[in-house]
């Protein structure tokens, strides 16, 4: 399986990102930049954090018209999986593949800490490693990671079971019921504010991520023809 990670301008953990599959998973990857038009030849979209474009206007918000989005759109709309973590999400909110907004942390203060996660859905192409309602701990690094949605969304994402993770105990932002993160209707794009990529390995303090990637390879291949 071959991953892009998608680098923008004001991107910082494009390098944790490509680090998470290549040493970790042991997958091919190949940073790709906001202005390429193309990404027919990657089975999987990676949307790190960050701060594109200096988070100015509002995080994610001129991002989202880089060349690359129409691909990333194109690619999602194919069903190949695409996950956005933190500047990534949020750039996933500004161009409509997953609903609602992010808004400035309850306090207005950044965070960057560990945090605890439950597995809510563990039915997901990204979630089928964990146990359902199993507790996690990945870091958070974030200013604006307070999601909102209006009661109708909230009612949609609930139904349809497209709430992947919440903070367990704490919540640390003030997010709406707690979510730390969602998919789209069709399940292969995930929108989240904790860092996977930064928890693969337990000398960074957890290696509770990594099943993300692993889920989302197993599952590739399982729908997939593997010759080599």
């Amino acid at each position: 399986m071959k991953f892009a990670v998608i680098v923008f301008p004001g991107s910082n953990c494009d390098v944790d990102m490509y680090h998470a599959i290549k040493d970790a998973l042991g997958e091919e990857v190949e940073y790709v930049w906001h202005s390429t038009d193309n990404l027919d030849q990657y089975d999987g979209i990676l949307l790190p954090g960050g701060f594109s474009y200096g988070d100015y206007l509002r995080s994610g918000a001129i991002a989202r018209f880089s060349n690359v989005m129409a691909e990333v759109v194109k690619a999602a709309q194919a069903g190949k999986p695409v996950l956005g973590v933190c500047n990534g999400f949020q750039i996933l909110l500004e161009v409509g593949l997953l609903p609602g907004a992010m808004r400035r942390n309850e306090g207005l203060k950044f965070i960057c800490r560990n945090v605890g996660l439950k597995v809510e859905n563990n039915q997901s192409m990204f979630t089928t490693g964990y146990e359902l309602n199993e507790t996690i701990t990945i870091p958070v690094a974030h200013g604006e990671g307070n999601y909102y949605c209006d009661n109708e969304t909230l009612a949609e994402l609930k139904r349809n079971n497209r709430i992947l993770f919440t903070y367990d105990g704490e919540n640390p932002n003030g997010s709406l019921e707690q979510i730390a993160g969602i998919t789209n209707e069709q399940g292969n794009v995930l929108g989240m504010m904790p860092h996977p990529e930064r928890a693969v390995d337990s000398l960074l303090g957890s290696k509770d991520g990594l099943k993300i990637f692993q889920s989302i390879v197993k599952n590739w291949r399982e729908s997939h023809v593997i010759t080599a």
